[in-house]
């Protein structure tokens, strides 16, 4: 009795992670890379001026920089990375406009308040918080906080220059250029926005702060979602094509054993879309490719145990004792094949960037997903028909008549 509800709650526990699942894949779905759902691709190159050269520390605030502005846009699934000495890569599924995006990616905004001479009597780095409003009259504007110290400065520049005019730029932009009717301390407004876009990307720039060197796009390129469609297709096509082959020859090979490792195989799919959609990963072309090598190592896990069952068989024990021992000696083999796999997931992941880097972590994924099956699903479901014909005759797992 206490056999058979350790065997229901396994079950139920299964049952209950495959609808996990399905809800995550549900609700979260698939994100596509750039190559599958098309996008901007754009190469950025640090420009070196007098007074700062081109090394590690400017490419890193380069890269922060960028990271912030994007996540502030609220664009999901983009990459920033570096590439060589001077570059950096952004790409950017979903927008179709390079050059839009370069607007608030690329430009070196620097906020500063000048005088009617244009002379610079302060720079944003004294803002501590921008975002985008509306004034008493709805009009878009740019609120800006500025830091204690920069509050101060204000205040005596606004009483400084009384009734006079104050223009305030971004990099060589006049965004406004108002006349000061009373001390401003801690808070201010700049108008002249037409759109609540215009004024909530110079809010990202300001709020964001300044690149540490201009950079310059030297490739700007929109990839369409033509031939990531074509590639899905075809990749789904030739996964299910696969899929059905190996479950055939399964199931003409290992018999009734073989339709569980069919059944094991949809469950696999099933936890795989749903531990990726759980965990965001952007999924590539190279990632589906190291889907279906999952895929292909999951089928290889069950063609080890029922091997080591069959040989178990073999030697004359019974179908319990077979299961158990079989199970036993398939464990070393695949923890063994795997862990191999996912050191070199692992790196490949860690030293490399782009579809590599794709690659190695759906890879990894599946194949931990895969142990997984293997080591308990595949178990509980063989265990579940243990004590049926169909399993303890000698037509199950391949064996011959008389073996």
């Amino acid at each position: 009795m206490r056999y058979r509800q350790k065997r229901i709650l396994k079950l139920a526990f299964i049952v209950a992670i495959i609808l996990s699942s399905y809800l995550l894949y549900h609700f979260y779905g698939i994100n596509l890379g750039l190559d599958l759902r098309g996008g901007s691709h754009i190469v950025l190159q640090a420009q070196p001026t007098e007074q700062r050269e081109i090394d590690n520390d400017v490419m890193e605030g380069i890269q922060n920089i960028i990271e912030r502005r994007v996540n502030s846009l609220g664009m999901s699934d983009v990459t920033v990375q570096r590439e060589g000495r001077d570059r950096i890569i952004v790409e950017l599924p979903a927008v179709d406009n390079p050059n839009e995006a370069m607007e608030v990616i690329g430009r070196t905004a620097v906020l500063s308040f000048r005088n009617s001479h244009g002379d610079i009597l302060m720079t944003g780095e004294v803002v501590a918080n921008a975002e985008a409003d509306r004034d008493q009259y709805s009009r878009p504007v740019v609120s800006f906080e500025l830091t204690s110290q920069g509050s101060q400065k204000f205040e005596a520049i606004t009483r400084q220059y009384m009734g006079q005019k104050i223009g305030i730029y971004l990099d060589e932009e006049l965004l406004t250029n108002p006349t000061v009717q009373s001390v401003i301390k801690g808070r201010g407004q700049i108008t002249g926005y037409e759109t609540m876009e215009s004024a909530q990307s110079h809010a990202i720039l300001i709020k964001e702060g300044a690149l540490p060197v201009p950079v310059e796009a030297i490739q700007a390129k929109s990839v369409g979602p033509t031939l990531g469609e074509i590639s899905i297709r075809k990749s789904i096509v030739a996964g299910l094509f696969g899929l059905i082959v190996v479950g055939i020859y399964m199931i003409f090979y290992y018999r009734f054993p073989g339709i569980l490792a069919a059944v094991v195989l949809a469950i696999y799919g099933f936890l795989l879309l749903g531990t990726l959609a759980g965990l965001r990963a952007v999924l590539t072309l190279p990632g589906i490719a190291g889907l279906i090598l999952s895929i292909g190592m999951a089928v290889d896990a069950n063609i080890i145990i029922f091997e080591r069952i069959k040989d178990e068989r073999r030697s004359g024990k019974t179908l319990r004792a077979s299961i158990d021992t079989g199970f036993k000696r398939a464990y070393t083999t695949i923890i063994d094949a795997n862990v191999t796999t996912l050191i070199t997931a692992f790196i490949l992941a860690y030293f490399t960037s782009g579809t590599v880097r794709g690659f190695a972590i759906t890879l990894g994924i599946g194949v931990l997903v895969s142990m997984f099956t293997a080591f308990f699903v595949t178990r509980n479901v063989i265990d579940l028909f243990t004590n049926t014909k169909l399993l303890n005759n000698s037509a199950a797992f391949g064996l011959k008549r008389g073996q």
